[in-house]
């Protein structure tokens, strides 16, 4: 592949607003929870560059709001479990879930019961995550990105080299909030962060 804007050969595609704003996961989760401390980070260090990119960012985010971050670890579907129970055991009372599109997109059902269980107010990167019991979601629009996808698509099948489409970015990231969740965790969302999310599921 050449570069983003010259991808060269048979390559093109779309790339999405994920990793980029996850110390954004942060801020809004010490938004929603203003009176805690300690937040974790649960990490699956298969991805090892996303992964460290990931843990520099909310470690210099928690710097900035003055919080502690305690950062867990969970490559396998078992390690998962472990990692809630660490978290309560260092005291974080609120966890960035790490933007993972392996491990924890599959298993994405799993980690919302158990932040629910274990208490520990979650935020991931996917609308997914509050659709099947999460709290909140902060990312990149699925949506948009296919809708670009699918025009790429259209315009390949017209005769266009995909050489000469450049990699585009999906700008439009998306707050989901699922308040069912919320009052099942005992937290009472601020009005100034219902007032910015793109969905609120009750």
């Amino acid at each position: 592949m050449g570069n983003l804007s010259r991808p060269e050969g048979n390559l093109t595609g779309i790339t999405s607003l994920n990793v980029e704003v996850t110390a954004k996961r942060l801020e809004l989760l010490h938004e929603l929870l203003p009176e805690v401390g300690d937040f974790g980070l649960l990490l699956n260090p298969s991805d090892h560059v996303v992964a460290e990119t990931q843990m520099r960012q909310l470690q210099t985010a928690a710097r900035d709001l003055r919080l502690r971050l305690h950062v867990v670890q969970a490559s396998s579907e078992r390690e998962i479990e472990a990692a809630f129970a660490k978290l309560t055991e260092l005291g974080s009372r609120g966890v960035v879930i790490g933007g993972d599109v392996g491990l924890f997109a599959n298993h994405i059902a799993r980690i919302a019961e158990l932040a629910v269980r274990y208490s520990i107010p979650a935020v991931y990167n996917f609308r997914d995550f509050p659709a099947v019991g999460g709290l909140m979601s902060y990312g990149g629009s699925l949506t948009e990105s296919y809708r670009l996808a699918g025009i790429y698509t259209g315009r390949i099948l017209k005769g266009e080299k995909p050489a000469d489409l450049p990699v585009q970015q999906a700008t439009k990231v998306e707050l989901i909030v699922n308040l069912k969740t919320a009052k099942s965790l005992g937290i009472t969302v601020p009005m100034s962060l219902l007032g910015r999310a793109d969905e609120i599921i009750e």
